[in-house]
């Protein structure tokens, strides 16, 4: 069975959703691993924050392929690469990124209908979402399209309104699944997975239901987004200070 084929049916499961491991190395994706999840996915924030840049495409595609390529290398699980707009506005140079994504054994992708704070028009999401899924579909590749849909996640007074009309846009032209990162409210996550058959993901954030509810309410992945990571390097800020405060290693090991 493909990697592809291995992560399709992890959405599927009856039994409780997805939980994906959000990762920024290859070392956090090994940790991941051995702690028992089934598949792994990039944090776009925390890949750039890692390499010193901001989120938002400021770290090279280059150095995101290369990063996929060594993980699907050492790690057995599914791997999902956020590419976040695609890494360009041109359909070519976006078909062309997710194919060398293909070609390094991934098995999915998030491609996010926003760029630089705002959401992108529905029409123009469509002719890209629609354009990479007929490229998959010539070229025989088999890629799962998490398309991120981001209403709630900018705040906007009309986030829900909003999640509802692009599901409908995205879900019959090439989406695998639907993520709508920062929804919380237990009724309007199930108003949005009553909207469609394609498999929901919501994300780590304050107020976010446990994983039982969220089963309950119909939401089939979970995303950590950048926030395990943000911890990762709060507590190793927390030990650098220590060390320095006490001049002493004993805090890196108490």
């Amino acid at each position: 069975m493909s990697t592809y084929d291995s992560f399709l049916k992890l959405h599927e499961a009856s039994s409780s959703p997805l939980l994906l491991g959000n990762v920024w190395d290859v070392h956090s994706a090994q940790v991941f691993e051995a702690s028992g999840y089934a598949a792994v996915g990039t944090s776009s924030l925390a890949v750039a924050k890692a390499w010193g840049y901001d989120d938002g495409e400021n770290i090279a595609f280059d150095h995101v392929l290369g990063l996929a390529r060594r993980i699907t290398q050492v790690v057995r699980i599914p791997l999902t690469v956020d590419i976040e707009g695609g890494y360009s506005r041109d359909l070519g140079i976006i078909t062309d990124h997710v194919h060398k994504l293909a070609d390094a054994g991934v098995a999915g992708i998030n491609f996010e209908d926003s760029v630089g704070g705002k959401l992108l028009p529905v029409a123009e999401f469509q002719r890209l979402l629609s354009g990479l899924s007929d490229y998959l579909s010539r070229c025989n590749l088999k890629v799962f399209i998490n398309a991120r849909t981001d209403g709630f996640l900018l705040g906007l007074p009309t986030a829900l309104n909003d999640t509802l009309d692009r599901i409908a846009a995205y879900e019959n032209i090439g989406a695998s699944g639907i993520f709508v990162p920062c929804i919380v409210d237990d009724t309007d996550i199930r108003t949005v997975t009553n909207a469609t058959a394609l498999p929901i993901n919501v994300m780590c954030v304050p107020g976010l239901p446990d994983f039982k509810i969220l089963g309950d309410l119909g939401v089939r992945r979970i995303s950590m987004g950048p926030f395990l990571f943000n911890q990762v390097y709060k507590r190793m800020g927390e030990l650098a200070r220590a060390v320095h405060a006490n001049k002493s290693f004993s805090p890196v090991f108490s």
